[in-house]
């Protein structure tokens, strides 16, 4: 393979190149750090090449940018938009986002940002249901939210002022951008004109890549962008691609992960931390709850004197989100009279309709709201002390945050009534969750204690 021209010694920091690539898209001086854009650029050649060979992908690099173009192959939730303060973006931080994109290319080389709201009210108030009124504190926050999401990135650098003072009174705190252009335009490059579109199905891949070529690199795509990859999901042809060590040790060369096979599918293992959003285990309430809770489903799961109900569907298509989104397209204004006159595409799927390979139904275990419910109380009300205060007296938010955290990590499904569980959570039933609770006593330490001495206040 033409991979293997890269030198051994080498071979780490090119792996590196390509994990940061994978995992950001978008890569410029200053995100997600100073030294990535020159290791991106050390290695254009050799990733253009592979990114597009293994997974369809395009790679443009520029002197102070680095963007990729990824191919989707399904939409993907479970990665939104976050604040400088790790706020998930809503609907409408998401539309202010866009806006002052637009904003921004028309713009000049540095905007206010009080000039910048202005733009953006202009537009928003063309868009039924949508505005921005720099009188409402909740669309200011919206609106720096967005700001702040382009900062860090580098479209936006504040040249002065402080866009907290403005957030909080527009009459007298101000500040001042200067505008990066080729990262404005870098970040919002569409593969295809989303005037002309019916469906949000448009910007997944085309239904006609049906080459073995094709059929493996949605498979390799399926690989890094899934945290785990089930082979109920895949088709026929796509399970013997999975099943190729050919294929894995391709993504396995590219990225310097190592892949976990099991019966019912295949993992990469990111130990490096640079490819994963999430890192699991990990430290934190959420992580250390859900590290708990599913002890607790692996033993009601594994109890074969109480057998649990089962269900199919665990890894059925899900075209709930495409509704959802198709359901926000405008209907009036510029997208009817752009629109191509062509019939939506139906909506297909890979699945394997919740069949194995000898055609029976694929089941999984089930569990109820009810169970999950009392079972993070029990958890809460035994291990409580040790949370993060905001966690201890909102066991349905806590409960609510490690059920996402968990579906995120491919480990449940959530149905209308509970969860259903998937084989990849078997994986941490062994793991050992230690919760140190401090005694009374350690609270309070004499001075005796302090100078050596064992009294019972001794840590």
């Amino acid at each position: 393979m033409k991979r293997q021209r890269i030198d051994a010694l080498a071979l780490d920091s090119y792996q590196r190149a390509a994990r940061m690539m994978l995992a950001n898209h978008l890569i410029t001086r200053v995100y997600p750090d100073r030294i990535a854009l020159p290791l991106i650029r050390r290695w254009a050649t050799e990733l253009r090449e592979d990114l597009a060979e293994l997974f369809g992908y395009r790679l443009e690099v520029t002197e102070t940018t680095a963007r990729l173009y990824p191919v989707h192959d399904r939409l993907d939730d479970a990665r939104p938009a976050r604040s400088v303060n790790d706020r998930v973006f809503d609907r409408r931080r998401y539309a202010y986002l866009s806006l002052a994109l637009a904003a921004l290319g028309r713009a000049g080389d540095q905007i206010t940002l009080s000039e910048l709201a202005e733009h953006v009210a202009d537009y928003a108030s063309r868009i039924e249901g949508l505005d921005l009124s720099t009188e409402r504190a909740a669309d200011r926050d919206a609106f720096v939210d967005a700001v702040g999401w382009l900062g860090a990135r580098g479209a936006l650098t504040l040249a002065d002022g402080d866009a907290g003072g403005w957030a909080s009174d527009p009459e007298a705190g101000e500040a001042l951008y200067d505008i990066d252009r080729p990262v404005v335009f870098a970040l919002f490059r569409p593969p295809r004109a989303l005037q002309h579109l019916h469906s949000v199905r448009g910007l997944l891949a085309e239904d006609t890549e049906q080459a073995p070529s094709d059929q493996a690199r949605r498979v390799r795509r399926a690989l890094v962008e899934r945290p785990v990859v089930y082979l109920e999901e895949l088709s026929q042809d796509e399970r013997a691609l999975l099943g190729q060590d050919r294929l894995i040790n391709e993504v396995e060369y590219c990225t310097g992960l190592r892949a976990e096979r099991r019966a019912e599918g295949v993992a990469l293992i990111d130990t490096s931390g640079r490819l994963s959003d999430t890192r699991f285990p990990g430290t934190g309430t959420l992580a250390q709850v859900a590290l708990l809770l599913i002890g607790e489903i692996a033993d009601v799961v594994l109890d074969i004197d109480n057998p649990i109900p089962r269900r199919p569907g665990a890894l059925t298509a899900d075209d709930a989100l495409l509704d959802q989104l198709d359901a926000s397209i405008p209907t009036a204004g510029v997208f009817t009279p752009l629109a191509d006159d062509v019939e939506p595409r139906t909506a297909t799927t890979d699945f394997v309709d919740d069949e194995n390979a000898a055609g029976e139904a694929v089941t999984s275990p089930f569990l109820d709201h009810a169970w999950v419910r009392t079972t993070v109380t029990a958890l809460t009300d035994r291990y409580g002390a040790t949370f993060a205060a905001q966690w201890q007296a909102d066991a349905v938010g806590l409960t609510t945050e490690v059920l996402a955290l968990l579906t995120k990590l491919r480990l449940i499904r959530p149905v209308e009534d509970g969860l259903l569980v998937l084989p990849a959570l078997a994986r941490y039933r062994g793991a050992v969750v230690t919760v140190r609770v401090r005694k009374a006593e350690e609270l309070f330490v004499t001075a005796a204690d302090t100078d050596g001495s064992t009294g019972e206040g001794g840590v």
